[in-house]
């Protein structure tokens, strides 16, 4: 390294007036710096590397790895379960002087299953478990172990993780609300499985990255849905299983993820840290522990994801049955369900994240008559792991999702898109808490429709992979699988495994190897010695521009690649005479049968709405309230979080005994009380205030003020439904005598109001005034206090008419 430090190789030379006239044009100084900084970063980025290397083998020497950031507490340990698994629940403890709230809704962030160990949910402060814990949630993490326990399937992970949920129920017996559950990527779908088995003890889900409909996808974009296909179906992942002995190797999938983008995998994430090499080592060396922590699964468990999955695409459509003969239909999922993916995302695009809902219902309505509510977040540019990691370009979503998952638990039955705001962009900032404001739309299909962009053709083309796929398998059962089975040997799957290309690439380049041993030594004479060059040398300038060029033709050869794989994919399963052949051409033939039609299931939305139309008249002024609130504001509670929070400040006021999962209940029974029957509803509304003295009822009127106004004035449409809403709560007045009513002006429901209300009801408003009555009036003043008497359920104005 003594070259290094030579004087007559030194940049310093430029200042003498000797190497000015030598070199007038400072490209020999230029040229002098650059090389110095490229032998220096050299030595740097390759003592990195050995320090990837030997990080990556003291990772996968450790019992249970993971990336977290925050300390975490066993609680369960699921190979203790009648059916065990290598999973584990684990509470999430906060750092420094960060306090979490017992009281508060749980958090549990479910990691992903893919390849790669566990903890990237909570891999930086800022992560989702960063975000719920400065939030004050109690936090809970599921994770695994690197290897399967014998036996494993999918089914027992499943019920794994819901034994695990009812544990956290346990420990929070104060809270009536249910655990809010992250599912990242796998782990997403895999949520939903146990949402629609178990749904009673989910709270809302957010599923983030998290592909359900398989077979979705836009043309010219997701080419990994194209896969299986072009290896002729899932026989390969029974090829690659008995290879490792029954074990799955998960660096088989991250090299598929790998090669997705090999201008990033194979040049722009290595430049990048050796261009940065001073200030990039740390983030990279962070990122690398969680990339390279490969894990294995079980052989049962990846040919169920790809059989049944991402080649049959099952789960979407009900077609899924456990083995003790329960169907997993999403539809029976009770929660909330938030999905958020990202145009940006090339292996769970939107199309492949929000697949499944036009996949199991026919249109919004079906979604309502169902009594599920969805909501979708759509970023336009971060990647697959931005989606979970929270970093700067998603970090927003996540603390909007978390500051306000007891307003997503109230929405009513519905498809929605949320948008996020910045609140110093808006005109009404002055009515924002926060930085950011989350709001809500409703969406029909026809919107959903241009994110998912369904095509039937291609729906018959994957039906005809789905079939190759069984009968490639049927003959490697029947032809290789047994003479596979009887040569390999554990000691063998490991060498197979031990000599995979990714894991070679992490254990040649440490200590391990004995062409490393100068490297540290080099590496620290660098760090000491540094001159890095400036961003102004004209030959620093030419390795940039090299280095785009490079990831320029890297991102040709790509496109190039999938347009070709997509083309072939197209031409051949397209082809009428193989569709022929399985049995799949012609339109008789549904391939992607959408359930929702059946008798039994019509007969439980009938009964359903039965009941309701028996509450219609049944409550008292809090259902009258918020029956009020959904009409004005068409058909949902608030158009963000501000109405929320007023509606929820104010069960103090009209309930002060009920809780917040009893409120929530109330809000959804309105909104279906108003769908089923609106006119029924509204005319109702005098029977539900029955009793109520004039200050009460102008009590409830600058209420519904208070909240209409948290989030600005009212769309002209909202107002004359107040109006509406005004008059008939006036028919609810206590009438006044004979002789008061004669002396008194008319009242707020005058002429045009009681126009308005008849209009709408048909029925006459009463003249009534606001005015409280006076002691000379006794018989009216205790006609106007005495509260109306209630039946014996303790709720007022039944079948009553006025």
């Amino acid at each position: 390294m003594n070259f290094l430090a030579n004087p007559l190789l030194s940049p310093t030379l430029g200042n003498s007036a000797l190497t000015s006239m030598m070199d007038p044009f400072g490209f020999g100084r230029a040229a002098l710096s650059y090389w110095r900084d490229s032998v220096e970063r050299n030595v740097l980025y390759w003592d990195v590397m050995r320090e990837r290397g030997n990080q990556y083998l003291a990772h996968m020497e450790q019992t249970k790895p993971n990336v977290l950031g925050f300390d975490t507490e066993g609680l369960m340990d699921g190979r203790t379960l009648p059916n065990p698994t290598n999973y584990e629940l684990l509470r999430v403890l906060p750092k420094g002087d960060t306090v979490t709230d017992p009281s508060k809704r749980p958090f549990v962030v479910v990691d992903p299953r893919a390849g790669h160990g566990p903890g990237i949910g909570g891999f930086k402060p800022d992560s989702e478990l960063g975000v719920a814990l400065k939030a004050g949630h109690p936090c809970y993490f599921i994770g695994f172990l690197p290897f399967p326990e014998p036996g494993q399937t999918v089914e027992d992970v499943v019920e794994a993780e819901i034994a695990f949920l009812r544990h956290v129920i346990e420990l929070h017996p104060e809270t009536t609300e249910k655990p809010m559950v992250v599912g990242n990527c796998q782990a997403g779908w895999q949520i939903m499985m146990a949402a629609a088995l178990e749904p009673d003890v989910f709270g809302p889900i957010l599923i983030a990255g998290a592909p359900l409909s398989y077979w979705a996808g836009e043309h010219g974009k997701a080419p990994m849905r194209y896969t299986g296909g072009m290896v002729g179906g899932s026989w390969i992942t029974a090829l690659t299983s008995d290879m490792g002995n029954g074990l799955f190797d998960g660096a088989w999938l991250v090299q598929n993820f790998e090669r997705l983008n090999p201008a990033n995998t194979y040049w722009k994430k290595q430049y990048h840290l050796y261009a940065n090499i001073d200030t990039e080592t740390s983030r990279y060396l962070e990122f690398e522990r969680w990339w390279g922590g490969h894990v294995v699964l079980g052989g049962e468990e990846i040919q169920y994801i790809v059989d049944n999955l991402f080649v049959g695409n099952r789960l979407s459509t009900a077609q899924l049955v456990t083995r003790d003969g329960r169907r997993i239909d999403l539809r029976n999922v009770r929660s909330p369900v938030v999905v958020f993916c990202s145009r940006g995302d090339d292996i769970t695009p939107p199309p492949q994240a929000l697949g499944w809902i036009r996949d199991l219902y026919e249109g919004e309505e079906d979604i309502i008559a169902n009594d599920q509510t969805i909501i979708y977040c759509l970023h336009d540019t971060t990647g697959h792991l931005g989606i979970f990691v929270s970093g700067s370009v998603s970090r927003k979503e996540h603390s909007e999702f978390t500051a306000n998952m007891d307003y997503i638990d109230v929405m009513p039955p519905g498809l929605y898109e949320t948008t996020i705001s910045h609140a110093s962009e808006r005109a009404d900032a002055e009515l924002i808490e926060r930085d950011y404001l989350l709001e809500f739309n409703q969406r029909n299909f026809e919107e959903l429709d241009r994110e998912v962009m369904h095509k039937p053709e291609d729906d018959r083309r994957f039906a005809t992979v789905a079939r190759i796929s069984e009968i490639n398998l049927g003959l490697y059962r029947i032809y290789m699988q047994p003479w596979l089975q009887a040569v390999m040997t554990p000691e063998a799957a490991r060498w197979i495994r031990r000599m995979h290309p990714i894991r070679l690439g992490y254990k040649l380049l440490s200590d391990r190897n004995p062409l490393s041993v100068p490297l540290p030594v080099m590496a620290d004479y660098v760090r000491k010695h540094r001159e890095p060059v400036g961003q102004d040398n004209v030959f620093k300038a030419f390795e940039t521009m090299a280095s785009d060029q490079i990831v320029a033709s890297l991102n040709a050869w790509r496109d190039f690649r999938d347009s070709s794989t997509e083309r072939l994919f197209m031409d051949i399963y397209g082809q009428p005479l193989l569709q022929a052949a399985v049995g799949l051409y012609g339109d008789a033939h549904v391939h992607r049968r959408r359930p929702g039609a059946e008798p039994e299931h019509r007969r439980f939305i009938q009964h359903q709405q039965d009941k309701l139309r028996k509450k219609i008249a049944q409550g008292g002024p809090h259902e009258a309230v918020m029956r009020a609130v959904i009409y004005v504001l068409g058909g949902a509670p608030a158009t963000d979080e501000r109405n929320f929070k007023r509606l929820r400040a104010s069960r103090a006021e009209l309930k002060p005994s009920s809780s917040l999962s009893e409120f929530k209940r109330m809000v959804r029974e309105q909104f279906f009380i108003l769908k089923l029957d609106r006119e029924q509803a509204l005319s109702t509304l005098p029977v539900l205030l029955e009793g109520e003295d004039n200050v009460a009822i102008d009590g409830h009127i600058k209420h519904l003020e208070h909240v209409f106004s948290a989030s600005g004035e009212l769309t002209e449409h909202a107002a004359e439904r107040f109006e509406q809403v005004k008059a008939l709560f006036g028919q609810a007045r206590p009438a006044l005598p004979a002789t008061a009513a004669s002396a008194e002006p008319e009242s707020e429901a005058g002429p045009e109001t009681k126009a308005k209300a008849k209009a709408a009801t048909g029925t006459e408003v009463a003249t009534t005034t606001d005015a409280e009555p006076t002691a000379a009036s006794p018989a009216s003043a205790a006609a106007a206090k005495k509260p109306a008497a209630r039946p014996a359920n303790g709720r007022r104005g039944t079948s009553r008419k006025r």
